[in-house]
């Protein structure tokens, strides 16, 4: 049987290792606590955080710890790894709030249950540290001179750093440091951007303690391109069905380039790795099967199979004539709504960011009123479009809303 560290490699999650022969073996021998921070800065996960969290639910499944740790405090500045601006700072009511939203999205893919997986703050132990002692105690292990060298602050030293974050290294290497103490966790897991922040931790806590940790980054989520996934002109693709609905996160999945297939049926589902590379390997019309089975599984994980199997269908009544359109995204509107712009009304709904965006769609062919294209950025939409209940709005080639009126 496989061990765990062989089925991260083979599914290809892991990028770069701090001890790569001793990480091999304690995952072998051992059960370890490790941990993933997550960023409370949305009351919602998105597509970047589901390849950390499928990476928790492996590791669980092995028989690990996994400590989900919410940067309540770190939030409180910001981690300028991978930005180009200084973070807003948030509340403590909304670090909270926004905390709960994640536990209950990680909860379809980890076990919280007693002594199988757990949930913390580091707030609790970040917010009441006296600035002198963690200095002393903290600071004085971390070289200047090699924090500079660190791409997270290479990036900003052009623009400009504030101390403010140049303290966050800090910070999260001692949130390792308080959980290797608190819970024995041995092992730190993030994205690969966060490397420079890993590789504090682990040296934190071989100076402070004497004892071995470890640290992991994987790979991040980015198409054959190398742009990260996860992103459309209405924003981030979420995992808040009231913020993404099913339907749109299924059909996310569905329109994927051919060529990053293979890596999303790796990274994001459970399957087989004989059925990825079967999967992986279709060409041509094929491949369109292969992005069926990609959309479902994902979108059954996030959401149920309930849900996967509405989107489906909802998918299937639009490009095939099967299935059930009621499951395809609806948005209802008054009677007092009749004669206004169609533009108007998308963008009331939210269909549309924007009327701007609405007419590039319409100049370049792109927007359509029951598979009518629209030409003139002044149609209204009136009572004789909604046949058989209601007017069905398509947006490109595959984006499709209902609308209804009450």
């Amino acid at each position: 049987m496989s061990s765990i560290y062989d089925v991260l490699l083979e599914r290809g999650y892991i990028k770069q290792l701090t001890h790569e022969a001793e990480i091999k073996e304690v995952l072998e021998k051992e059960k370890v606590t490790f941990y993933i921070g997550f960023d409370p800065t949305a009351d919602s996960l998105h597509v970047g955080h589901f390849l950390q969290m499928m990476v928790m639910a492996h590791m669980q499944r092995a028989g690990h710890r996994p400590i989900a740790l919410i940067g309540g405090g770190t939030a409180m500045i910001g981690d300028p790894s991978g930005k180009s601006d200084m973070r807003k700072m948030m509340t403590r009511e909304e670090i909270e709030h926004n905390g709960n939203c994640f536990k209950a999205q990680m909860a379809r893919l980890v076990d919280f249950s007693e002594g199988k997986a757990m949930m913390v703050n580091n707030a609790d132990w970040l917010l009441d540290l006296n600035y002198v002692n963690f200095i002393r105690e903290i600071g004085v292990h971390f070289s200047v001179n090699k924090m500079l060298t660190a791409e997270c602050f290479k990036q900003r030293l052009e623009k400009g750093l504030s101390f403010l974050e140049f303290n966050y290294m800090l910070m999260q290497g001692y949130d390792f440091l308080e959980l290797n103490r608190k819970y024995g966790c041995v092992m730190q897991l993030g994205g690969d951007d966060q490397w420079s922040n890993i590789l504090a931790g682990v040296d934190l806590i071989r100076r402070k303690e004497g004892k071995a940790a470890y640290g992991m980054t994987f790979t991040l989520l980015t198409n054959s391109e190398g742009k990260k996934m996860g992103k459309t002109e209405q924003g981030a693709v979420w995992l808040d069905k009231e913020k993404t609905s099913p339907y749109d996160f299924y059909q996310y999945w569905r329109n994927v380039n051919d060529a990053d297939v293979e890596k999303c049926l790796a990274l994001l589902t459970f399957l087989p790795m004989d059925e990825v590379k079967r999967l992986g390997a279709l060409e041509g019309a094929e491949i369109n099967e292969a992005k069926k089975v990609l959309a479902y599984e994902v979108t059954k994980i996030i959401h149920g199979e309930e849900e996967a199997e509405k989107a489906k269908s909802a998918a299937e009544a639009l490009f095939t004539g099967a299935g059930n359109l009621e499951n395809v995204p609806t948005s209802t509107i008054s009677k007092d709504s009749l004669n206004k712009t169609v533009l108007d009304i998308l963008v009331e709904l939210k269909i549309l960011p924007s009327k701007g965006e609405g007419r590039r769609l319409i100049q370049q062919n792109g927007l359509s009123l029951n598979d009518v294209k629209i030409t003139d950025i002044n149609r209204t939409l009136v009572e004789e479009d909604f046949k058989d209940g209601y007017a069905l709005i398509r947006r490109g080639k595959k984006k499709y809303n209902r609308i209804v009126i009450e």
